[in-house]
């Protein structure tokens, strides 16, 4: 097994790899929509999402893969309501065939968090 850690991604302030590469797989932890310096972007629910997935993509990236590798994706928002806004821009950045995916409505415990998403991505 090999660790990823996008070298432009702040160290993760929890005990987590970004990224975990095993075999022809790898895997992505929940990236939620953060700022520059790692702090929680809040603001317009579009921009979240597209920043969880830059965070996703770049996991990817230093695991040299991309999103078009992706095979299953879980995604959590903080509220149902989310769920059409969500897929507008999910379908845009994931393009086709979708990967398999599973979308869970959670309470995060933190008040700015509207989406995480976690991924795998098949190498071979």
């Amino acid at each position: 097994m090999q660790p990823i850690q996008p070298d432009d991604m702040p160290t993760p302030p929890v005990p987590l790899s970004p990224g975990m590469r095993a075999g022809d797989f790898l895997f992505v932890s929940g990236q939620v929509p953060t700022n520059a310096d790692g702090s929680v972007l809040i603001g317009d629910f579009t921009a979240e999402v597209n920043s969880a997935l830059d965070n996703v993509e770049a996991v990817l990236r230093a695991g040299g893969a991309s999103l078009a590798q992706l095979v299953k994706v879980n995604a959590f928002l903080s509220n149902a309501a989310l769920f059409a806004a969500f897929n507008d821009v999910y379908v845009k950045r994931v393009g086709t065939p979708p990967p398999a995916r599973t979308t869970v409505v959670v309470d995060f415990g933190h008040p700015d968090v509207r989406v995480e998403i976690e991924a795998v991505a098949f190498l071979g």
